[in-house]
């Protein structure tokens, strides 16, 4: 039965932006929260510094997946609530609740990706948002029910809430393009041949659906993942570690859970601006440059932490570091859908997602070793600004150069040709260097596997 089909840039594109910043809210704003829980769980499993929530990275998908991911989320917190070992909670808090987080977040960042194109840049800005919102209030609702009902019966709340990404994926009609498809002879799938064996087309398949093409192909994009990888190893160190840093040093468990909560608080009216500083198009071509650079900014930030543990020196971190953390959420997922076409984003975005899991998985334990080791929350944050500015060099640095190198093989005109093209403005109406008016076809219409 024929489907009714919605436009990209339409009226309900702002109703899937609303379900996408819910997701982000209920998703990536949890992590924020864990640091509440740590002394609690580390008591109760007797463990020492090592994680305590992963996130198992898997690949893209809309509708379907997300209602999926949030069925996945919800059992996952319902199950960790009745954990009796560190191993069982990170089966199910880490495995579980972590693989549904990531089918519902990536479903939130694709989908927006299909459903704007004139706005995609501010559309991304607006949907973090969510996420400042869930690190503004996972900390303090996690914080009440700890108090009132143990980790455990916080738990089982949890796993009411994220049925809400169910809901969320409801929203998310399909949506009709006019962006024409690939022909059928441009994905690398394997030929049908006698000779080519089941497991070579497995391979073949795989290949092409991670992104490995791209990888061939498109220098900025791995010096990109390579890049925002070595990053990652960093960046989340400060949500998991500063709460314990914090009470560690006298702070009053209310006040500690707060500084997170002031972070996000503050993001939630910095990102609509930046959102709409970096939508400009005269900023198209330099927002890698101002991603590396937000990432540099974050990486100093952290160095704040290591001259005091003072609430009103931590509370001046926390204001500084929202300015950096704000410029690396609105640009982290734009600057992807600027270097790769968007009918690839999601596989592209599959790989960087994997890549992005792993580092997640190892950099917490490794900085809780760093803090077995030396019994110094201090290393924490000097670690993770190492990897934050090292990274921010990298990509700034890889970038320049390839613009460089695309400079003097094709001239000018034809770089700016190439940003033009990465630039997510496909499907509109728009104008040649002769004037004339280049418009698709209204009855070609297609329809996004939503």
């Amino acid at each position: 039965m024929p489907q009714a089909l919605e436009r990209a840039d339409g009226r309900w594109a702002w109703v899937v932006l609303l379900a996408s910043l819910v997701t982000q809210a209920l998703t990536l704003g949890f992590p924020a929260c864990i640091g509440v829980f740590f002394t609690d769980l580390q008591r109760d499993f007797q463990a020492t510094n090592r994680p305590l929530c992963s996130i198992l990275i898997k690949r893209f998908g809309c509708r379907v997946t997300m209602i999926l991911g949030g069925m996945l989320s919800s059992l996952g917190m319902v199950a960790s609530s009745f954990s009796g070992s560190l191993s069982q909670f990170f089966l199910t808090a880490g495995l579980i609740t972590g693989l549904g987080m990531c089918f519902s977040f990536q479903s939130s960042i694709t989908v927006l990706g299909l459903y704007f194109v004139r706005r995609r840049p501010l559309a991304n800005a607006l949907a973090s948002i969510g996420i400042s919102i869930g690190v503004t209030l996972w900390p303090l609702l996690a914080r009440y029910l700890l108090e009132t009902l143990g980790w455990r019966g916080a738990f089982l709340i949890f796993g009411g809430i994220f049925l809400h990404c169910c809901v969320c994926g409801a929203i998310l009609r399909p949506v009709a393009t006019n962006v024409v498809p690939e022909p059928k002879e441009d994905p690398p799938l394997p030929p049908k041949t006698p000779t080519r064996s089941w497991l070579a087309t497995c391979i073949s398949t795989i290949q092409y659906h991670l992104a490995f093409d791209i990888l061939r192909h498109n220098m900025a994009f791995c010096i990109y993942v390579t890049g925002v990888t070595w990053m990652i190893l960093g960046f989340p160190l400060p949500h998991i570690f500063l709460v314990p840093y914090a009470v560690h040093h006298g702070v009053d468990e209310y006040r500690a859970a707060m500084l997170m909560s002031v972070i996000g608080f503050c993001n939630i009216f910095l990102r609509p601006v930046a959102g709409l500083l970096v939508g400009r198009k005269s900023l198209a071509a330099y927002r890698k440059y101002l991603f590396s650079t937000a990432i540099l900014v974050n990486g100093l930030t952290n160095l704040i932490c290591t001259v005091s543990a003072d609430f009103s020196v931590l509370l001046s971190y926390c204001l500084v570091y929202s300015l950096s953390m704000c410029g690396v959420g609105i640009l982290i997922f734009q600057v992807l859908m600027d270097i790769v076409p968007m009918d690839r984003f999601p596989s592209a975005l599959g790989f960087f997602t994997v890549l992005c899991g792993v580092a997640s998985l190892i950099s917490p334990p490794l900085a809780g070793l760093l803090l077995d080791t030396t019994n110094n929350f201090s290393y924490i944050f000097y670690a993770s600004s190492f990897l934050l500015i090292s990274a921010a060099l990298f990509i700034g640095g890889g970038f320049y150069a390839v613009e460089k190198k695309q400079l003097k093989q094709n001239g000018p005109a034809k770089v700016e040709d190439t940003i033009s093209e990465i630039t997510p403005m496909q499907g509109l109406t728009s104008e040649d260097k002769d004037g004339t008016k280049k418009q698709l076809c209204p009855e070609n219409m297609y329809v996004t596997t939503v």
